[in-house]
């Protein structure tokens, strides 16, 4: 491949990046107006796409290949320590969060979400991993493979209906605290 079609092929991924680095920009220049782990990781994002950007004029210029992989090596480095400077800040600012969240549902008396989201995918896996399991039986058995298909249509059906039973929230008018009227506060 002859170096100025590499080179736009390099500026063509380049300019793509653009729905990753333009918003990457705005996190860096908004400040304190973002959590402060958005800082890094849009500097991370931006050396990333800035590394790539780079790389277009020294496959141009007909760089030795020593020196563009010395250039994309150093690049990778610095946007994976980056990101994992800024994946570090976030988990504790995760963890800071909830731990004020907690001290909010004491102060309050209320009790703790319910994990839907976990529920249904714990119900979507389980249904899915029997679907495939009772699916290959069912080929290897030598079922055809239309009453195969019907019997998987049936159990994804049935998966995707246990999934939102389980996930459902409370329906209006569920109390928590105990049917007290006081707010559950003794």
């Amino acid at each position: 491949m002859s170096q100025p079609v590499l080179a736009l092929g390099i500026a063509a991924v380049s300019v793509s990046g653009c729905v990753w680095y333009l918003p990457a920009l705005a996190d860096v220049r908004a400040g304190a107006d973002r959590p402060r782990s958005r800082r890094p990781a849009a500097l991370a994002c931006l050396t990333g796409w800035g590394t790539v950007a780079l790389l277009v004029p020294l496959a141009l210029l007909a760089s030795p290949w020593p020196a563009v992989a010395a250039v994309a090596a150093t690049g990778t480095v610095l946007t994976v320590a980056l990101a994992l400077g800024a994946r570090h800040r976030r988990s504790r600012e995760q963890r800071e969060a909830s731990a004020q969240w907690a001290a909010l549902r004491r102060q309050l008396g209320t009790p703790p979400p319910r994990r839907t989201a976990r529920a249904l995918m714990t119900g979507l896996t389980g249904g899915l991993l029997a679907l495939s399991v009772a699916a290959s039986g069912a080929l290897l058995a030598g079922v055809p493979a239309p009453t195969v298909l019907v019997g998987a249509a049936v159990l994804v059906v049935a998966t995707l209906a246990l999934a939102a039973a389980c996930a459902r929230p409370p329906a209006h008018g569920t109390r928590h605290d105990g049917g007290r009227h006081d707010g559950g506060r003794p």
